[in-house]
Formats: C-alpha cells, structure tokens, sequence
C-alpha cells in the first residue's frame, strides 16, 4: 500500500486497522506511516472496535486530513461518503463512539483541520 501511495497519492488511503499478513496492527501502521511520508493524503481508518489508542496514534494532536470510522458506519453509505470528502479535503472525520470515548481534555487539544 505505501508503494503505491507513493507512487501515485491518491486524495485519501482507507485503511482497516488489521490487516494482512498479521491482522494486528499493519493498516495503523501503514496508515501512520503514510500521514508522515505523504501529509498531502488523507487518511480514513476503519475499525471493528473503539481503540483509543489507534486513533491517538494516528493523529496526535492534529486531525486534519485523517478519519477514524467504526465499520458499522460503512454500512451508511451517506456517513461513509461524507467522512471521504471531509478528510480527502483536510478536514476530520470520526465516529461519535470514538470521540465519545475522548477525554474533554484530550478532544481539546486536537486541532480538527478544515
């Protein structure tokens, strides 16, 4: 995957969290990875689970550019179209149970993009 952004970025990478060979954590990885190689792309992850720490992991203090979806949401297909466009655009898109799951302090450390 990080080949082929490279390559020829695209406007957003969707990445599950697990994904081959290991299913643990290669698509976080990949997706961390691709925000410091190429902070151009956009970033959408898609996860089975609210994981606190992946989302934390992939955006530190600045959301811009990055969403973070359970795959339930996928099944909306409005939701998931509308969260494409806000992150392919620099801006943020998160599921309301992963930011549920957010301290008030950390939500508010985090810059949300465009």
């Amino acid at each position: 995957m990080r080949v082929i952004v490279a390559e020829e970025p695209p406007d957003v990478a969707v990445v599950d969290v697990r994904m081959p060979p290991t299913h643990t954590d290669e698509g976080l990885r990949a997706a961390v990875r691709i925000r410091r190689e190429r902070p151009s792309v956009g970033v959408l992850v898609l996860s089975q689970y609210v994981e606190r720490r992946y989302a934390a992991q992939l955006f530190g203090a600045d959301a811009a550019g990055v969403g973070y979806l359970l795959k339930d949401r996928v099944v909306e297909v409005d939701a998931f179209l509308d969260a494409l466009v806000r992150v392919g655009g620099g801006g943020a898109a998160f599921d309301p149970e992963v930011v549920r799951s957010w301290s008030p302090a950390a939500a508010a450390r985090i810059r949300w993009g465009a």
